[in-house]
Parts: C-alpha cells; structure tokens; sequence
C-alpha cells in the first residue's frame, strides 16, 4: 500500500485505542507539521509505520503528562521526534525554556531526542532526510534483522565499550576506558579481549615484551551492534 492508505491505516488504529486526554491530544495534535514530517521524511526513510507512535504521552519531571509529537520505540530504545514551529515554541520564553527542560528530562530517562525545525523540514527536507538517515541507520538496521526487536549479540559493557572507541578515534585504552566508564580496569580488559575475540577489537601490542597497549575498534561505525 502507499503512503496515503497506511497513513490512514496507523492513524485510525491509534484513534481506535485511545479514550479521554490521549485521544483528544491525536486530534488536536496530529497537523500539518506532523503530517509534513511523516509523509516526506519518515515514509520515505522507513516505509513502515511500525513502532512509531503519534502524540505519545510521556510524564515531566513534576509528574505531569504532556505529549510528544512522535515517540518510535524500537525494542528497548525510545526516540522522540518533535517538530519545532518557531510560532509555537519560540516567541514564548517561558514555554520555550519548559520545552527544552523536558526534552532534558526525557535524555535522563534514557530516551533520545530529536528536535526538527518545521522551517527547515519546509524549506530543505533533504537535510533533515540526510541527518535521519545517518542517525537512525544502526536503530533501522537492528530493527529490520529481527522484525522489529533487538537482538542482543553484545553487552551493555561491549556496546559501551566500542561506543567509547569510535569516540576516541577507534582507539581505546583500558585505564582510560575504565575511568571515563566508571568500571574497574580489569572487567575493561576483560570485556575488550571478548570483543577481540568477536571480531571487533584488535589488540594492539608494543615492544620487545608485546604488552597490550590499546585496543582498536574495527568494526563499522554504523554497526547495528552499537545500539
């Protein structure tokens, strides 16, 4: 089907599961931006409409309930998606500094965040298309390898590991590592000789006694398993 019937499809389905406030905030909340976004940078991203949830009710820092514009869940990770309308968020100083203390908030309570200009999604689509493409590869990638689960080949302490990798040009040294993970140096080298042994470390060794000085990361930064 195209874009149109399963947009239909996604909306009425959430319309038919929701009563009271979450109800009306689909109706109310679901406009042009929304609709914008989903229709010439989601569909033609994703294809699928599959964990991704409109006006998604979330709850601030004071326990109040309020409503972001999208919210993907993707086995355990969430990402909210909010378009940002300069006319709604931005003249107003007192909503605008709200808005940026929940998405902070929200970062806090391991979920990801994006903010996406209505502007920009307006006038340069390509650009938002582009910057979610790269982002959310590894998420869409995990995601389609197990029809919409993760799968966990690695460990929390692995992804963590090679993550901090990447960040330092692909090279990681455990005392580092382990002061910057707050680990103890030897469950870091204990965890960075199983990845060499999966195939996504190599030790690299110098001088005459061939000590371990760092370890390289090899693999694709962006690897499905790093999410």
């Amino acid at each position: 089907m195209g874009f149109q019937m399963e947009h239909d499809k996604w909306i009425s389905d959430h319309l038919k599961r929701r009563k009271g406030e979450r109800l009306d905030a689909l109706r109310r909340g679901h406009g042009y931006g929304n609709r914008l976004f989903v229709e010439h940078i989601w569909w033609e991203l994703v294809g699928h409409f599959h964990g991704l949830h409109p006006e998604y009710e979330v709850k601030d820092w004071r326990g109040r309930s309020y409503f972001v514009d999208f919210m993907w869940i993707v086995g355990a990770f969430r990402i909210v998606l909010e378009i940002m309308d300069f006319g709604s968020h931005g003249t107003d100083r007192t909503k605008y500094r709200m808005d940026l203390n929940r998405g902070l908030f929200l970062q806090a309570q391991d979920c990801t965040v994006f903010y996406i200009s209505l502007d920009e999604l307006k006038e340069n689509p390509s650009f938002i298309f582009s910057a979610l493409r790269n982002i959310l590869s590894p998420y869409l990638s995990a995601g389609d390898r197990t029809k919409g689960t993760v799968e966990r080949l690695y460990s929390k302490i692995e992804r963590d590991l090679m993550r901090a990798a990447i960040r330092h040009n692909r090279a990681i040294r455990p005392t580092e590592a382990a002061r910057e993970l707050e680990l103890h140096t030897m469950t870091v080298i204990k965890y960075c000789r199983k990845l060499v042994e999966k195939g996504k470390f190599r030790a690299v060794a110098r001088g005459e006694s061939q000590r371990v000085i760092y370890y390289e990361y090899v693999g694709s930064i962006q690897s499905p398993d790093l999410v």
